[in-house]
């Protein structure tokens, strides 16, 4: 199916957990009533657009661990996940592609690229991409929560908050920290 794609990130200032790149596109003509920039929502509006998105939008996830992000760097990983996510969704070279942000990330072969700064406020496709991708990474840190108890990732979502940082300096860095990331790296030293 043509149309247009979405793309948006979710993790990407994270001191844990993965990086989730999420690429949309609308398989009908009507895409759920009150999508808009993710961070804007509240977890229960996220939670019941997230069905709807579901049943309206065709989705590429693209999933870049902690350990990538240390091996590549952020702005690799952002390429690695912006092409794991097109390729997921079997995205064409000529399909058009708005992605939130201010960097193209998309391979050079993907000519009609639009990058445009809060495109996940502007675009309703895009909206979907960020709703989505914040909800499934959510979920994600949730479960991965059961299997490092005390870090209260199901709190923080891994982000750089006060919690989180009391909880590393109560039990030290974890397996799905990122190392390179600067708060992390100084605790290692």
């Amino acid at each position: 199916m043509s149309g247009v794609i979405g793309v948006d990130e979710v993790g990407r200032g994270c001191w844990a957990g993965p990086l989730l790149i999420v690429a949309a596109r609308a398989t009908s003509s009507k895409l759920p009533a009150g999508l808009k920039d993710s961070k804007t929502l509240s977890k229960q509006q996220r939670g019941r657009l997230f069905e709807h998105i579901k049943g309206s939008c065709e989705l590429g996830e693209g999933w870049v661990q902690s350990e990538e992000i240390d091996k590549y760097g952020l702005a690799q990983a952002m390429r690695l996940g912006v092409s794991r996510a097109l390729i997921a969704l079997r995205v064409a070279f000529s399909d058009e592609i708005i992605m939130d942000g201010k960097i193209n990330y998309c391979p050079v072969e993907f000519t009609r690229v639009r990058v445009v700064v809060k495109a996940d406020a502007l675009h309703p496709i895009v909206s979907a991409a960020s709703i989505y991708a914040k909800v499934l990474r959510d979920e994600y840190m949730g479960r991965i929560a059961k299997f490092y108890p005390g870090y209260q990732f199901e709190k923080h979502v891994g982000y750089g908050t006060k919690l989180h940082a009391d909880m590393l300096r109560r039990y030290g860095v974890s397996r799905i920290h990122r190392r390179s990331y600067k708060p992390i790296k100084a605790l290692l030293v």
